[in-house]
């Protein structure tokens, strides 16, 4: 779980009971997401990086650094190989899981990127933001391939549907919405 004591708490989802405590951060931690074969935890912080920790032994691998403000969200690929992050910094990172370096920055957000998350099969990245919009962007060139608008107010999440065929996002305009993947194009719109 995330923490505002800059902490990161992994529990065991069976009994309930703490496993172990991920210390390092500096400021609040906003997200924690585990690799795809469960080895790894990334988190994002108030402190403007996102870390990656061995889950047997708590240790930190790596430091992911360059974003100008906090990290609200992390999350891995499906292979496990890159982590997106999104940042209050109106952009998105890509990142190599293992290294730490960077790949690519997604620029064109107005302001906070509250949420990135890959498409099931890791070619695309849909970012939700602050600026009333959702973006998606090809994973290996960074280019904006749609922005999606109609949220009247922030969209404080966006992710793809298990076959990678629909997007959905939620905003504080208190609708839910659900897109055509590829063109973009709104399907539902549910209010809630």
């Amino acid at each position: 779980t995330a923490s505002h004591d800059k902490t990161t708490r992994l529990w065991d989802a069976k009994t309930g009971k703490l496993i172990t405590t991920l210390h390092g951060h500096s400021d609040y931690v906003w997200s924690a997401s585990f690799s795809p074969d469960g080895q790894t935890i990334v988190t994002g912080s108030g402190d403007n990086t996102a870390r990656v920790w061995d889950v047997k032994t708590g240790q930190l691998l790596t430091t992911l650094q360059g974003h100008s403000a906090w990290g609200i969200s992390a999350s891995f690929s499906p292979e496990g190989r890159y982590i997106v992050t999104g940042s209050g910094d109106n952009t998105a990172r890509v990142w190599d899981a293992k290294t730490g370096q960077l790949r690519l920055t997604l620029q064109g957000h107005s302001h906070y990127v509250e949420s990135a998350s890959f498409s099931p099969d890791g070619q695309s990245i849909v970012t939700a933001s602050k600026d009333k919009t959702a973006r998606v962007w090809d994973a290996r060139s960074g280019q904006l391939l749609t922005t999606l608008y109609g949220h009247s107010d922030s969209v404080w999440s966006a992710s793809y549907s298990p076959d990678g065929r629909s997007i959905v996002t939620a905003s504080q305009d208190k609708t839910t919405r659900v897109w055509d993947a590829k063109p973009g194009q709104l399907l539902t719109d549910r209010k809630s």
